[in-house]
């Protein structure tokens, strides 16, 4: 191990001396020595993260025997397993036995095309984009190179090899000590590629250890340092390094993305009514929602997601959803939602803006918003750039998601149409079994459930409740459904001016869709055709 370890020395001093005598800021050629799990063990197989820190345990325990500097702050776990696709554990115990902080993978998002590798951090340790040399446990002769010794040679002199180098900013490569033993097989490669590199080109190469190196990486790509999590069943190699224990069976089939306010919460109920459709466990801060693509949850991972959501009975009939509203206005989530959920369907609901600003508003003052007790609706609609903080803040919360066309055409950039329903907020409030019925056609979700027969409407409350045995009915809670005063006029006004435009692009998304227009959008459209009609005669 030690004479092994000794002859890799060599190794890095040789290139490093090629690399030396041309030097270059804009490429980074690394070459570096770490440790493997013990045994080569693969990560993702530990469920316990009590065994993995002992099994890390040993290894470090070995290293410090044998004296092998293993201190750098950097490590790759066999066959990339647990890196990426993420094993919590992994990240964990490294952290606690290693206090690693860089490590690299060749898997993220994906093996190939390899000029898409990316990099990312998560849970405080640093993931480099790793590249391949052609240089793997079997290739250790020269003359045994896979296609003969001129496919290493042409690799390296302007083929795939010099390729990789010359299309990437940073290259991290590894190699196998065997590479190094036998025919000395990676240091001919390297010293090789970093002459011809010298000899036909002007980059200038250099190394930097690990943690420099990283820290570098970022400050050149800082737009990567959120990763865009993939879903791990739609690619075989993921599918192989990701524990056996997961499923992809436990991520929703669709979403209720909102916006607030537009009936999202009795179309959740309604749906939980049907016995082949469970959504998420409730969360301890934000009861029935997840809120993981809009927020901060989204950097604690895919499986913290998944820990929302129980295993599905049956895969083929059971259908899990979350309803999350704040999704809809969100400019992350319908990217990060398609990315881990490609073939996810998604359902949101439309209201007149307005009655949703306003409704906002007013759930703001029930829950003793500071800025909407203080200013009236008008105030804060209307409310200037130079406002303080708290106001521009709430103005934003009324206003923003009624932006509807704007944010559905982002949802539509990543979804396909027919993934996408478009619902009526009034006539789920109204008429709630045909809305319903076109839910479930449009899930493809069985058996059928005859809605007319499971709600009924309560006049007391103002809407619809579900019908439970002996006549009773199971009702929103009593924030729901609450009574209003009636805006202001010169509310209503400024707001019809507002969303005046936002509505006329709204009536040419739905009628590219074929989708028919909603009751309050026609209404909204013919204050406009009198206005313009108006504008008109005057002139």
């Amino acid at each position: 191990m030690e004479s092994t370890h000794r002859e890799h020395t060599h190794c890095l001093s040789s290139i490093r001396q090629v690399a030396a005598d041309h030097q270059v800021d804009e490429q980074l050629l690394s070459f570096w020595w770490f440790p493997h799990m013990w045994s080569h063990m693969q990560p993702h197989l530990f469920h316990n993260e009590s065994s993995l820190l002992e099994q890390m345990a040993l290894n470090k325990e070995f290293a410090l025997e044998h004296k092998i500097p293993v201190d750098m702050g950097y490590a790759v776990a066999p066959h990339h397993s647990g890196v990426y696709p993420v094993h919590q554990q992994l990240y964990k115990a490294w952290r606690r036995v290693w206090n690693i902080q860089v490590t690299s993978t060749e898997e993220y998002p994906h093996l190939k095309p390899a000029r898409y590798r990316k990099g990312l951090i998560h849970n405080g340790i640093m993931v480099l984009p790793r590249q391949t040399c052609g240089l793997f446990t079997h290739t250790i002769y020269y003359k045994e190179y896979p296609g003969g010794p001129k496919e290493l040679d042409k690799s390296i002199r302007g083929g795939e090899l010099f390729l990789t180098v010359l299309l990437n900013p940073i290259s991290i490569f590894m190699t196998h000590l065997s590479n190094y033993g036998n025919d000395r097989l990676g240091l001919y490669t390297f010293v090789h590629l970093a002459s011809f590199l010298h000899s036909w080109t002007n980059l200038e190469l250099h190394t930097l250890p690990p943690l420099q190196l990283a820290h570098k990486y970022f400050q050149l790509f800082p737009e990567q340092r959120n990763p865009l999590w993939q879903n791990p069943c739609d690619d075989k190699r993921h599918k192989d390094i990701w524990s056996k224990e997961k499923t992809c069976d436990r991520l929703p089939k669709f979403m209720v993305v909102g916006p607030q306010k537009t009936g999202t919460t009795a179309l959740y109920l309604f749906l939980l009514m049907h016995p082949s459709i469970s959504s998420n466990f409730p969360s301890q801060k934000t009861y029935e929602e997840v809120q993981f693509f809009n927020t901060n949850n989204y950097q604690k991972g895919i499986d913290w997601y998944m820990d929302f959501f129980p295993v599905p009975s049956n895969m083929t009939t059971d259908f899990l959803f979350e309803k999350s509203a704040n999704y809809f206005p969100s400019e992350e989530a319908p990217q990060r939602a398609a990315a881990l959920l490609p073939k996810a369907k998604i359902i949101t609901l439309l209201i007149n803006p307005s009655d949703r600003a306003y409704s906002w508003y007013q759930h703001q003052r029930a829950h003793e918003d500071h800025a909407a007790l203080q200013f009236t609706f008008f105030d804060v609609i209307s409310a200037k750039p130079g406002a303080p903080g708290s106001l521009r803040s709430l103005q934003s919360r009324c206003l923003i998601p009624g932006l509807y066309s704007t944010h559905l055409e982002r949802w539509l950039t990543y979804y396909h149409a027919n993934q996408v329903l478009i619902i009526d907020g009034h006539q789920l409030r109204t008429d709630p079994a045909t809305v319903m019925d076109e839910v479930q056609k449009f899930l493809g979700v069985t058996p059928h459930l005859n809605y007319s027969q499971a709600l009924t409407f309560d006049p007391q409350k103002g809407f619809w409740c579900q019908l439970l045995e002996g006549g009773r009915t199971k009702c929103l809670g009593k924030s729901k459904g609450r009574k209003y005063p009636p805006m202001e006029p010169q509310a209503h006004a400024y707001l019809s001016k507002y969303y005046r435009e936002h509505n006329v692009e709204l009536s040419k998304l739905l009628h590219r869709l074929g989708l028919p227009l909603p009751s309050w959008l026609r209404e909204e459209l013919q204050k406009v055709s009198s206005i313009d009609h108006l504008l008109h005669i005057y002139r």
